[in-house]
């Protein structure tokens, strides 16, 4: 029958495919076709011989490398069909295959489904989805976000692109639509529903708060429970079909849905064949039998019922039927249907399984009878409320009804029986009807429905071994929406050329009317079968004999087996079926007993009843239209009547689906139809096993290869004009390319192809014939093919040349060392010759010289005896004579020293006795001194000292013996530790001497080398020998050129005596003109000091006269009582203007001088008290007001004033004492100088001689020693002197007026005191000032000019980069054609007009600025130079002034004010306030025109004001309604990020505030004193400050979810659709689903804009004033969104998986990171959040083949799991030919174990739906409706709240900012 199949396409496609003429052009050697075989359908081979017309066969070889020869047909000569190249195989739609036909098809899915495990595959218009038998991660909430929004081409196939694009179509064109899920038991139909409606309830949620979503998905257990079973083939299976209409409001959310369900399979609830099931619902009540709730229904196990063990197989593997039963339970609840109804159900259930067990026997042949208290029976009467006499009556009999009589009839045991399962099936039929109308009633609202989504899930074409009614009803309804997909997809291609506007002719598509006109035509199969059904006597054989009659030779389509006279055979759209005509005609009525109907009606049970009250509830559960519940038991809508409920009960069957059948193809026509079509792999459910010959059956039923074959008879390969052009461009040449695009294509393809019948050009695509990709394909690798070559040609002609190269270098190298080494050699030789010669030369001179020694010695020897023996002779002579002389002179010494004894004796006798007569006179002299007192004073006087001096060495000898002692102790510690160290020692030099004895073997080669040694050494001495003599001689040179240099020298020395000389004469006259200099300076110093004086008289006359005034003025304002002490709010403007400026720095010196004489009253102030006199007429209505709180008020300024007063006497003495000391210090150094002066004037002038001052010279030194030293001395002492003038000046203006009318004199006494000695010291201080000034001028010109290099170089960088960014635009606009050129080039234009209008604009608000500011101070100027003239005006009428004195103007500085930081308001205001600040605020103008953080720091200072008055209700109203105001606008403007950003920086910037002035210890740290002073004092505002941190994470979610709804467009486009580099990657051919061009269009997204989005974030949130920290947190927020929707998107992608791809991802990345480095945010952890990203492009760019490959992919890819990385790897997709796959062993070796692999590898990421919360605050924390103001009332300070400061959005709880963790959770992981 397969090649019967193969054939019959063959030849119905043959004018589809590529055509004779064609194939014969491309069947050369090596080209690859398919031929047919009966084990794998198609089988691949390769021609190993050129083809040529008229062979009879073709040489093949096959992939195993077997040759055969292929006999073609002779009658046909079809040739097999050719293979498509294999950069097209494993495409993601079968439309984009060059060759269209059934073997490309089956191994395109092959591929897909095998080798890369993707279950889904795009056919044109139809999804075909493959079950894998294994559950995939593939349909996860992050997978339905991945296709939300995305076009269907974009994305890789999937069921969840499907819907989105029903979804879209739905919204787009306000048309309604359907998705038809087919394809036979077990292929995976209901999933794919089920899934698809899962995508609508995620996608669009719910309308109202029911959850209608969920109820939707609810539906699902309940139906797969009552409705699914296992058969041979699926363990789920739908045994009825259902389209589920799911309801859309206007704003497309789900607001209900409804369901129809199709002819439900009655038969299996009585019957089920060997391994299958009933239907799940009776298992899982058995299974739960245990439970208490199921006792009364007594069952037990599965086994234990007839209905549920007939297939012998009641357990499915690995589903738990009691967890099931919960499931289905839970959803029963979710859809409203209570406990007690779901009993009620459960009651009924468990009937019909007591129901089926009840046995009935025979009574005789005619009748039978039910035994008495059947167990069973009479269960199932209890379970249903009826009478046990009753059911066993009518289940033995029937009642008949004639004209006049009604008779009883018993039934026959098999009747009985028959008529007992016939009402089991109604009962359940019943009860699936009233579960499919409740679960409708609780999915329908009352909101209007806009529009609806329909799922069909059918059964798809089905053909047995025994085909019964099931089959035929199964078989005709997929005839009818065979014929809807036929003529969708004519119309589809009808409207495609219709649209480009190119010529087309009628396409031959096969038409399924003849065979549907056969079933439901009039005298039709359908038709007969209820004519045969009223017949009283019809039988099944006798309604095949009338369609025999009336088919047989009449319809082609209808066909008579021949062995069989009860079967007929209809040829359907997929495969012939024969059909078995027994059973159809009861099938077809569908009677049960009516008297069984009438007891069931009387139960007691009120459930039952409510099943068969009402005909059309149970039959038509919507109430939309009739005949949409049961499909067995359907019919028409009956009236009330009884008669037309008979008529319309007896409807059959057939008609009621053929009606049914009828209103869904009017449904799917009036909506735009999706197909999927689910196929099954293989029988035997192996996870992702392919079955060829299971596919290819199911193929031909679905319709997918009627697709591919109307698809195929047109143009099925259709191309833009850009994508053609980008991927052929290598076809052409230089010439060939045209400003017009299109005109360039027609060119090419006009000498490419010569035929042009295999191509038109339409207004937008290129549409070519089947085939005609291939051939260009081919001429494209021919021509890469030929590039590559020559490229090859060319460095293997470099290699070769270059190793030439190196050969011939190496044989001249070797040569010239052969050369080398033989000259060695010969050289050798010769030395060898004369070193012969010259041995013997020696040799003989030795032998000579050794017998004239010998004779020499023999002389000698005779000499030495005879000159011995004259010797001696003459010692004896000399040693006689010698020792006489030595007696002589000892016998005369002798007597010698006897003569000096004796006088000796006489001389010392003599002296004693003189000696003690003169010691006697003395001890007479000192007994008498010694009894004298003044002696004994003495005495005891030198005894005390001694006695001091001995205690004093007893002490150092005692110190000195303690630190002997401890020395003897650390002495003694060390020796312990030496012995030790010295036993070791001795043990080790045991050691050494073990082993010196061992070496003593090794002397005996020492010695030998000694000698070798010596021998060497005497050699090196007669080296050395010669080498002196070199030196004796070089030494006699060396000496020769020293005497020349000594003469050389002294003529040098001649010269430098006269240039000292000639120096000595300048530095004297230098000498004499600065001592000139010196004259003149003091002479000018002493005319500046006299006028320094004179301004000093005239600065203390006006220091009188203003103190006399300020006396006057104090008396004044006293008697007025107007100067009150406290603080007085005024204007925040004001007083921010007032202290932004200073005076000069001359009054700026004065003014720290007299701080401490303005403190004599707190609140008095110079310039106030002008101010108060000169509106003193405008007071005197206050003064009424202010006298009794002046009475109050005046002790406590009495008591204050007077102890100011003490404060400034006693702050006065310390600073005169600090003045003096000053002065004195100052007189010290003065004197010094002086002397200093009259040493250098003495050096000078008193020893002026010829060289006195050269240097050298005493008196040059000691002028350059103290010149020097005054130089230093100025330096240090310069800042003292300016001190002291300033307080000079200061000190008058301080003191009272008494004190200054006697300073005066003390200061003039102190001045002219210093007349003489300060006068050296005032010159000093005026160079100095000179000096200082000059310094200060050189320093600002150095500061100008280094700043205007700066700018210079900036503007040089800016140029620079401005002229490389221009070069590089330069060079992209050139590689574009000239349409793209100019439009690029505009663009530029425009963005740099922009740019430069954007800095204008920051240039004008700038000067804006500065002139608002410069105004701010004229008018601050203005009025102080007002007050200081009316203070001039008013001293001048002062008594105290002299006429005759003269006026200085004096200014007088004016005190900041110090200002409290806060803001007064009134109640009624505070809605103004926060309108203002909150609602009706810009945040444009605040970041530009004001400062940031302004609405903050207002708030905070009305704050305070409410804190300083103690109103706790102001405090809580204000609070709450910022809060209120700043969600209200966040939810009004909550989608732009600036007022969002603005928030967030105001927010956190109130909430420092808050933390930093709360009073707390731990927000207290680094605050100064001041700060301090203005913390709140009244209210502890703990929980607002919770409140308020909530708010700021939940402004900052907002910013982060505003900033991705911003992104998230431009990831896709910009990181992976765009081509940032040109021409890198080529365009593939694509299918009917075009993807979106990497061709950037006006519209498209690019790199340059993700770059200009985040550059306006960062420019935005720094305007506003955000916290860095808070920035780097966005920003890392920002890059770990671009990462995640990047690699998400790749990862859901084949076409982005390419190894040019990867080079795009990788450049796009280093953009990103170049963005960062010039934001300076490198380390804020952005770059780190790309890893994953970086990896995956790198993963697709690395060598992928050998294990050592596998292991360097897991030690790189350290941030990718394995299934990710095998993900990548399965979808990897070569660009070009040249690329190859990734082998499936590859992909396993990554998928094992590895040594360097790491466990837990990569980091999960998050899709991009997902959130990040910073700061340690879970989600949860913060809600929309949490976020708000604290119950309780505030409370004072009482408690202080611990824990660090927190910086940033953290909680005040201590806890601290925690890190997000990027890459949370990824796909496919």
């Amino acid at each position: 029958m397969l090649k019967d199949r193969t054939s019959k396409l063959n030849k119905n496609s043959v004018t589809g495919f590529t055509s004779f003429w064609d194939t014969v052009f491309l069947l050369y050697t090596c080209a690859r076709v398919w031929i047919p075989d009966a084990e794998d359908v198609w089988k691949s081979a390769e021609l190993i011989k050129d083809y040529k017309n008229g062979d009879a066969s073709l040489q093949l070889m096959l992939e195993d490398g077997t040759n055969i020869e292929h006999a073609l047909d002779p009658k046909t000569k079809n040739l097999p069909y050719l293979r498509n190249p294999d950069i097209l195989v494993g495409e993601n739609d079968l439309t984009a295959l060059s060759y269209l036909h059934e073997p490309a098809v089956l191994h395109n899915l092959k591929v897909r489904f095998v080798d890369s495990k993707l279950i889904y595959t795009y056919c044109g218009i139809v999804l075909v989805a493959i079950n894998p038998y294994e559950t995939l991660p593939i349909y996860g909430t992050d997978i339905i976000n991945a296709y939300s929004g995305q076009n269907m081409g974009d994305m890789d196939p999937h069921i969840f692109a499907v819907a989105e694009e029903a979804y879209k179509q739905m919204a787009r064109d306000e048309r309604n639509q359907s998705i038809i899920v087919s394809g036979e038991s077990g292929a995976g139909k209901t999933v794919s529903a089920k899934y698809a409606m899962r995508y609508f309830a995620t996608v669009s949620g719910s309308a109202s708060e029911a959850n209608v979503e969920e109820k939707v998905l609810a539906s699902n257990p309940i139906m797969e429970a009552i409705g699914n079973a296992k058969t041979t083939r699926n363990d789920n299976s739908s045994r009825f079909g259902k389209y589920i209409e799911i309801g859309f409001d206007t704003r497309y959310r789900i607001i209900g849905a409804n369901m129809r369900t199709y002819l439900l399979e009655k038969s299996r609830v009585v019957f089920q064949a060997d391994e299958e099931r009933n239907y799940h619902i009776f298992y899982q009540l058995c299974a739960s039998s245990h439970l208490p709730e199921f006792k009364p229904l007594k069952l037990s196990s599965a086994n234990g019922f007839l209905y549920t063990r007939q297939g012998r197989s009641p357990v499915i593997d690995g589903v738990d039927d009691t967890k099931e039963l919960c499931t289905t339970r839970n959803a029963f609840s979710l859809l409203g249907i209570n406990e007690s109804y779901q009993m009620g159900l459960f009651h009924v259930l468990a009937a019909i399984l007591h129901l089926g067990n009840v046995e009935i026997k025979d009574k005789d042949s005619d009748s039978s009878i039910i035994p008495p208290n059947n167990g069973h029976l009479t269960t199932f009467c209890e379970l249903v409320g009826v009478t046990y006499q009753d059911m066993s009556q009518w289940l033995c009999h029937r009642k008949l009804k004639t004209a006049t009589e009604t008779y009883i009839k018993p039934l026959p045991r098999l009747q009985a029986t028959n008529a007992r399962d016939a009402l089991s099936k109604h009962i359940y039929a019943k009860l699936f009807n009233w579960i499919v109308e409740h679960v409708n009633k609780a999915l329908i609202t009352n909101v209007k429905q806009h529009s609806f989504i329909g799922v069909l899930d059918i059964y798809g074409f089905e053909t047995f071994e025994i085909n019964s009614f099931e089959q035929f009803c199964i078989n005709y309804a997929n005839e009818k929406l065979q014929q809807q997909f036929n003529m969708h997809v004519f119309k589809l291609e009808q409207e495609e050329y219709m649209k480009e506007q190119i010529p087309w002719t009628l396409i031959d598509f096969y038409d399924n009317q003849p065979c549907i006109n056969l079933i439901e035509a009039k005298m039709g199969i359908l038709d007969l079968l209820d004519e045969e059904c009223k017949m009283p006597k019809g039988s099944d054989d006798s309604w095949a004999q009338k369609l025999y009659n009336t088919h047989l030779k009449t319809c082609s389509l209808f066909e008579k087996p021949r062995m069989s006279n009860r079967a007929f055979i209809i040829q359907h759209f997929a495969d012939k079926v024969e059909y078995q005509c027994e059973g159809f005609l009861e099938k077809n009525k569908d009677t049960v007993n009516e008297e069984q109907i009438n007891v069931l009606k009387a139960s007691k049970f009120p459930l039952l009843v409510e099943l068969f009250q009402d005909e059309e509830k149970a039959t038509s559960p919507t109430g939309q239209v009739p005949g949409t519940g049961g499909r067995t038991r359907l019919s028409i809508k009956p009236d009330k009547s009884r008669e037309k409920s008979s008529k319309e009960h007896k409807k059959t069957v057939g008609c009621q689906f053929r009606n049914s059948l009828q209103m869904l193809m009017d449904t799917l026509n009036a909506t735009t139809p999706h197909y999927v079509r689910c196929i099954k792999p293989n029988d035997f459910k192996l996870a992702f096993s392919f079955d060829p010959k299971r596919a290819v059956q199911q193929l031909r039923a679905c319709g997918v290869l009627e697709t591919i074959r109307i698809s195929a008879a047109g143009f099925p390969s259709r191309w833009t004009y850009q994508e053609f052009f980008s991927r052929y461009r290598v076809l052409m040449k230089q010439k060939d390319v045209l400003p017009d695009k299109k005109l360039t294509c027609k060119n090419v393809l006009e000498k490419l192809v010569q035929d042009q019948d295999k191509y038109q050009f339409g207004k937008t695509k290129i549409f070519f014939r089947a085939g005609q990709v291939a051939y260009l394909e081919k001429l494209r690798a021919d021509k890469l093919r030929a590039a590559c070559i020559r490229i090859q040609k060319t460095i293997r002609c470099w290699l070769a040349r270059k190793k030439y190269l190196r050969k011939r270098s190496a044989a001249i190298t070797i040569q010239r060392f052969t050369r080398g080494y033989q000259a060695r050699c010969l050289a050798k030789f010769m030395r060898r010759t004369q070193a012969a010669t010259v041995i013997q030369k020696y040799r003989r001179m030795y032998v000579e010289k050794k017998r004239y020694r010998q004779k020499q010695a023999a002389a000698l020897a005779m000499q030495t005896i005879l000159r011995a023996y004259m010797a001696r002779q003459k010692y004896q002579a000399l040693l006689r004579e010698h020792k006489a002389v030595i007696i002589q002179r000892h016998v005369r010494g002798w007597l010698a020293r006897c003569w000096y004894k004796r006088c000796l004796v006489s001389i010392v006798y003599l002296q004693c006795c003189i000696r003690r007569m003169r010691a006697r006179r003395e001890l007479k002299k000192l007994k008498i001194e010694a009894r004298s007192v003044e002696h004994f004073k003495k005495l005891n006087k030198g005894m005390e000292n001694k006695i001091m001096q001995l205690q004093r060495k007893i002490d150092e000898q005692t110190k000195e013996n303690r630190s002997i002692n401890e020395r003897l102790v650390g002495l003694e510690s060390s020796y312990t530790a030496e012995s030790e160290r010295i036993r070791g020692e001795l043990n080790r030099l045991r050691g050494v001497e073990e082993e010196a004895r061992n070496k003593t073997n090794q002397v005996t080669s020492l010695l030998e080398e000694l000698e070798r040694l010596k021998k060497e050494l005497s050699a090196t001495q007669q080296e050395k020998k010669t080498i002196e003599d070199w030196a004796q001689t070089y030494r006699d040179e060396m000496e020769k050129m020293v005497s020349e240099l000594k003469d050389q020298n002294g003529t040098l020395k001649k010269e430098k005596d006269d240039l000292n000389r000639l120096i000595q004469e300048q530095s004297q006259q230098m000498t004499e003109k600065m001592a000139r200099a010196i004259v003149q300076e003091t002479q000018q110093l002493e005319t500046d000091l006299n006028e320094e004086r004179s301004r000093y008289q005239n600065l203390l006359t006006e220091h009188l006269r203003l103190e006399e005034k300020y006396d006057d003025l104090k008396e004044e304002m006293a008697s007025s009582n107007v100067s009150k002490p406290g603080h007085r709010r005024t204007d925040s403007t004001h007083s921010s203007n007032e202290s932004e400026y200073t005076y000069n720095s001359e009054y700026a010196e004065l003014e720290e001088g007299s701080r401490a004489a303005e403190d004599v009253t707190r609140g008095i102030d110079t310039s106030l008290t002008l101010k108060l006199q000169k509106r003193l007429t405008e007071l005197e209505q206050e003064k009424q007001s202010l006298r009794n709180e002046l009475e109050n008020k005046e002790e406590q300024f009495q008591r204050a004033r007077a102890r100011d007063d003490a404060e400034f006497k006693k702050a006065r003495g310390a600073e005169l004492e600090y003045e003096s000391l000053k002065r004195q210090e100052l007189e010290s150094e003065n004197k010094k100088l002086k002397h200093n002066l009259a040493e250098m004037r003495q050096s000078l002038l008193g020893n002026a001689g010829a060289g006195a001052g050269a240097p050298g010279s005493p008196a040059y030194k000691v002028l350059l020693e103290q010149l020097n030293a005054s130089c230093e001395e100025l330096e240090v002492r310069k800042e003292e002197v300016l001190i002291l003038r300033s307080q000079l000046v200061s000190q008058k203006e301080a003191m009272h007026h008494k004190e200054t009318m006697t300073e005066p004199s003390v200061y003039v006494e102190d001045v002219s005191k210093l007349k003489d000695a300060d006068e050296l010291k005032q010159a000093c201080i005026g160079l100095k000032d000179t000096n200082r000034l000059l310094e200060h001028q050189l320093q600002t010109q150095r500061r100008s000019y280094d700043n205007e290099v700066e700018a210079l170089r900036g503007e040089l960088q800016n140029v620079k980069e401005e002229n490389n960014r221009q070069q590089q635009l330069l060079a992209q606009n050139l590689q574009l054609p000239p349409e793209a050129r100019i439009e690029a080039s505009l663009q530029h234009e425009i963005t740099r007009l922009t740019n430069e209008n954007l800095d204008l604009m920051e240039q004008l608000e700038k000067q804006d600025r500065t002139i608002r500011k410069l105004k701010k101070q004229l008018k601050v100027y203005s009025k102080r130079i007002g007050e200081m003239g009316a203070g001039q005006t008013e001293g001048q009428t002062s008594p105290g002034q002299m006429v005759d004195e003269p006026i200085h103007p004096v200014n007088i500085p004016r005190r900041e004010k110090d200002f409290q930081g806060m803001l007064e308001y009134k109640k009624e205001d505070e809605l103004k306030l926060v309108k203002n600040l909150i609602l009706e605020l810009k945040p444009r103008g605040v970041a530009v025109n004001l400062i940031p953080g302004l609405p903050a720091y207002i708030l905070f200072m009305c704050l305070r004001h409410a804190d300083y008055v103690n109103d706790d209700q102001k405090v809580r109203t204000l609070l709450t309604s910022t809060i209120n105001s700043i969600k209200k606008i966040l939810k009004k403007r909550g989608d732009d990020f600036e007022t969002v950003s603005f928030w967030l920086a105001n927010t956190c910037r109130f909430l420092h505030c808050l933390k930093q002035y709360s009073g707390d210890e731990a927000f207290m740290k680094h605050n100064t004193a001041r700060q301090n002073e203005h913390c709140l004092s009244n209210f502890d505002l703990a929980e607002y400050r919770q409140v308020i941190s909530d708010l700021a994470i939940q402004i900052y979610q907002q910013l982060i979810k505003c900033m991705e709804n911003i992104l998230q467009p431009m990831i896709v486009s910009g990181m992976l659709e765009h081509e940032t580099i040109q021409g890198v990657s080529g365009v593939k051919p694509t299918g009917l689903r075009k993807r979106t061009s990497s061709i950037a269009d006006e519209g498209t997204y690019t790199l340059d804009s993700i770059l200009r989005q985040l550059s306006a974030f960062h420019s935005t949130m720094c305007q506003h004033g955000t916290d860095p920290e808070l920035i780097k947190q966005v920003v890392k927020q920002q890059f770990y969104i671009i990462g995640a929707v990047t690699l998400n998107n790749l990862l859901l992608r084949k076409d982005m998986c390419s190894w040019s791809k990867g080079m795009q991802i990788r450049y796009n990345v280093s953009q990103l990171e170049e963005w960062l480095r010039d934001k300076g945010l490198m380390t804020c952890g952005a770059k780190e959040t790309l890893e994953p990203l970086i990896q995956a492009a790198q993963l697709l760019q690395v060598k992928k083949k050998t294990d050592e490959d596998a292991e360097a992919i897991c030690s790189m890819c350290q941030a990718l799991t394995t299934a990710q990385i095998v993900k990548v790897l399965n979808l990897y997709t070569p660009v070009n030919e040249f690329e190859e796959r990734v082998s499936v062993s590859f992909i396993r070796t990554i998928q094992g174990p590895h040594p360097g692999a790491r466990p837990g590898v990569g980091a999960r990421r998050r899709a991009p739906g997902g959130r990040v919360f910073a700061h340690g605050t879970r989600p949860g924390s913060a809600r929309n409706g949490d976020v708000g103001p604290p119950s309780s009332r505030l409370t004072t300070r009482r408690k202080v709240h611990e824990g660090p400061v927190q910086c940033g959005l953290g909680s005040s709880r201590g806890r601290g900012p925690r890190r997000p963790n990027p890459w949370n959770k990824t796909l496919w992981q």
